[in-house]
C-alpha cells in the first residue's frame, strides 16, 4: 500500500511513451553527442509535454522541504527494514545506502541522518508530512523510540 504503482504518475506516463531515459537517448531528456563526442542532454519539449497534463499547478519549495520529501519515506523504508530484521543494525543499514546507492557519505546514512537530528524531531518533522500518504507515516516503533529518548545506536 506504500508503494503501488501509480500508472499517472510521471514515470508511468514516460514508461508508456517509451522514454526510458539514458537507455534508448530519450526520458525527460534529450540524450545526444556534442561535435567532440561529448555527452549531451536537453529539456525534451515532449516530455512536458506528457508530464503536463495532470501535472498539479507550480509550487515553490524550500531546499529543507525538498529534503524532507524526499529524506522522510526513505528513512520509514530503512527504518522498516531494520523492525523487520533485514537488516541487523542502524550501522548496516548506514553502510549498505553508503556503498550500495551511493547515499552522500559525508551524511552518515540515514540512521545517522536521523541521530544528527533526533528521532523526536524526526517524527515531528514526519507528521508535518503525513498528509501526503503513508510513505511518510513512521512506525510505532519510531514513536517509542522517540518518546523514550532512545538511539539507533546505543
Amino acid at each position: 500500500t506504500r508503494m503501488k504503482r501509480d500508472e499517472s504518475s510521471a514515470i508511468a506516463k514516460l514508461a508508456a511513451a517509451e522514454r526510458y531515459g539514458q537507455k534508448n537517448g530519450k526520458g525527460f531528456y534529450e540524450y545526444g553527442t556534442d561535435k567532440r563526442g561529448r555527452p549531451t542532454k536537453n529539456a525534451a519539449e515532449r516530455a512536458y509535454e506528457l508530464i503536463n497534463a495532470q501535472a498539479a499547478d507550480t509550487q515553490e519549495f524550500d531546499k529543507d522541504e525538498v529534503i524532507a520529501r524526499l529524506m522522510i519515506p526513505m528513512a520509514n523504508e530503512t527504518i522498516r527494514c531494520l523492525e523487520e530484521g533485514i537488516v541487523a543494525s542502524a550501522a548496516e543499514a548506514d553502510m549498505a545506502l553508503l556503498y550500495g546507492i551511493g547515499f552522500p557519505p559525508f551524511r552518515g546514512g540515514v540512521f545517522r541522518w536521523i541521530e544528527t537530528m533526533g528521532v523526536d524531531k524526526f517524527v515531528e518533522l514526519a507528521d508535518k508530512y503525513a498528509h501526503l500518504g503513508p510513505l511518510y507515516e513512521v512506525t510505532e516503533g519510531t514513536r517509542e523510540m522517540a518518546a523514550n529518548n532512545k538511539s539507533y545506536f546505543a
